[in-house]
């Protein structure tokens, strides 16, 4: 089996960036552990208020070296707490990659050891929820300009769920028709959904809760 970051190096660099970014008003952190794949590895769990979230981005980029922005999902709560009618969950990781250096004209791989990494080297998955109380118009603020890897995902998020990100330079529909009506969302909830020739009506945008009478049917 090839070489790892060993648990307990992770685990403390974890812990040593969810204690440092909880001093930040309005942001919580916690270090939790996911057990799928090949070992244990420990996360950064990280709960935010809208009006911190700038805040805590940078931070997260400049004091500790969070390079990547995998994933940005929203969600629409309409059954939920007034505090949490909507949320959008960030992905990030911290993978420490540079730059390799380039020698006449050949780029030279950079090679770490695994087990003698430290500090900011040590790689990282950090995941985080912003709660958005009820309103008809959710947004949070843009981190398009931090994460180059936020771009997309925000037009994603912003294209099915209709969470809007303040500041998005170029926000435009990507999934959906370009001629789709304004103020249509598919990912809310109080949109009603009907497949050709199906009994029912369904929320479930998937299909997942379908009707008995309508099993194996095609959307």
């Amino acid at each position: 089996m090839g070489k790892t970051v060993p648990t307990s190096v992770q685990r403390s660099a974890a812990e040593s960036m969810a204690t440092a970014i909880s001093t930040i008003d309005g942001v919580s952190a916690e270090v939790s552990e996911r057990k799928s794949g090949t070992s244990p590895r420990s996360v950064v769990s990280v709960e935010c208020i809208p009006g911190s979230w700038r805040q805590l981005a940078v931070n997260l980029r400049d004091e500790h070296e969070v390079d990547y922005c995998s994933m940005i999902t929203g969600i629409h709560w309409p059954d939920g707490s007034p505090e949490k009618n909507w949320e959008v969950v960030y992905h990030f990781l911290r993978m420490g990659i540079s730059d390799p250096p380039v020698s006449d004209g050949m780029v030279e791989p950079i090679v770490v050891d695994p087990t003698g990494v430290s500090g900011k080297q040590v790689p990282l998955e950090i995941e985080v929820s912003v709660p958005i109380p009820e309103t008809r118009e959710p947004s949070v603020p843009t981190v398009q300009d931090i994460w180059v890897g936020a771009d997309w995902n925000e037009k994603e998020t912003w294209d099915l769920v209709g969470i809007d990100f303040e500041g998005h330079l170029g926000m435009r529909r990507v999934l959906q028709p370009h001629e789709t009506p304004a103020g249509f969302h598919p990912l809310q909830k109080q949109h009603k959904l009907r497949y050709h020739d199906f009994e029912e009506m369904y929320d479930d945008a998937q299909g997942f809760l379908r009707k008995p009478a309508d099993a194996g049917k095609i959307k």
